[in-house]
This record gives C-alpha cells, sequence and structure tokens, in this order.
C-alpha cells in the first residue's frame, strides 16, 4: 500500500523540481508568446490548456504517480503562485513576469504592428468593438490588449485620464485631444 501512496525524499525532490521548472517554462512562454493564449478560450485554446495540464502534470510526477507526489506537486504549484503574486508587487518583478497592456487602436488607426505583436487579427478586434457597442471607429478613443489577453475597448466622451494609459505600450500612439 506504501508504493501507491508515499515516495522517497528523492522522489519527492525530484517531484518539486519538476513542478517548479515546469512552472517556469510556462511564464517563460506565456512572457514570450503572449498572453493571447490565456484570453478568452476556443475549442482548441481549452484542448491546448487541458494538454499543457497533462504534460505539466507528467513531468512534476514522474513515471509512476502517486498520492503523497501530487499534493506535493499541488503544495509546490500553491507556493509558487504565491511567490509570483509576491514579485509582482515591486515594479522590477512585475516587469519581469507580466506583460505589458498594448495599444491595439490609437483613435479610429488601428495599429497593425501592435495587433500583429499581440496576435489579435482584424475579425476579433471588430468582434470586440461591437461587443462594446461600437458603431463606427469614429467612437473610439483606445483599444487596448490588456495582460490577461481581454481587449480593452476605451470610447472617446470626457477624455481619458493620463494614468489609465502609464504602462501601456503604444500609449503615446492615443492623440492628444482623447486625454484628459
Amino acid at each position: 500500500m506504501d508504493e501507491l501512496l508515499l515516495i522517497t525524499p528523492t522522489e519527492a525532490l525530484a517531484v518539486v523540481a519538476g513542478t517548479v521548472g515546469m512552472y517556469v517554462a510556462m511564464v517563460v512562454l506565456v512572457k514570450v508568446l503572449g498572453q493571447r493564449m490565456l484570453a478568452t478560450m476556443s475549442s482548441y485554446d481549452l484542448a491546448a490548456v487541458v494538454a499543457f495540464g497533462a504534460i505539466i502534470g507528467r513531468a512534476s510526477l514522474g513515471e509512476v504517480p502517486r498520492l503523497a507526489a501530487g499534493v506535493l506537486a499541488l503544495a509546490t504549484l500553491i507556493l509558487l503562485q504565491a511567490v509570483a503574486g509576491m514579485i509582482r508587487v515591486t515594479r522590477s518583478g512585475n516587469h519581469a513576469v507580466a506583460v505589458p497592456p498594448v495599444v491595439l487602436m490609437a483613435g479610429s488607426t488601428v495599429i497593425e504592428e501592435n495587433m500583429k505583436r499581440c496576435h489579435v487579427v482584424q475579425h476579433e478586434l471588430a468582434s470586440r468593438l461591437r461587443q462594446a457597442g461600437i458603431r463606427h471607429r469614429g467612437e473610439v478613443a483606445a483599444v487596448i490588449f490588456e495582460p490577461s489577453g481581454a481587449i480593452s475597448v476605451l470610447r472617446r466622451g470626457d477624455g481619458i485620464e493620463p494614468q489609465l494609459l502609464e504602462g501601456v505600450r503604444g500609449a503615446d500612439l492615443v492623440p492628444r485631444e482623447l486625454l484628459r
């Protein structure tokens, strides 16, 4: 029964190392490839997330998964999330871990270079504009691709507080007359 439930100290170290390695690899891949993969999920994205989980689980738990290894891997992931949360509180830590938001539209102008960088295609942008109730591009003050992978639409009107655009890549492209 112990063979099904317990692990040796060496196996425990391997579980922790595998879990940490896979977590770091996933964070780096998301930072390099972009947060687009974390936005609203299509059926293809859901299949990818399930596959990621299977790969991470297999690499973390080793050849013969045991209850103790699973609990240890889960505890390690929770600890890593807590550490990442503490790192993100600092400005340099947040820059190292998070991807900055990016301007996709400045006024009625689509920033094609940023669209490509964020892997957003024209029909996705149009869909998000429709969801925000935009009837024509002249109603748009800015469209921001957020670190979460979501797309925010800011309408023309009273003007955008400049603080809302702090740290946003391409914020200087938003026309001055649209700012407060």
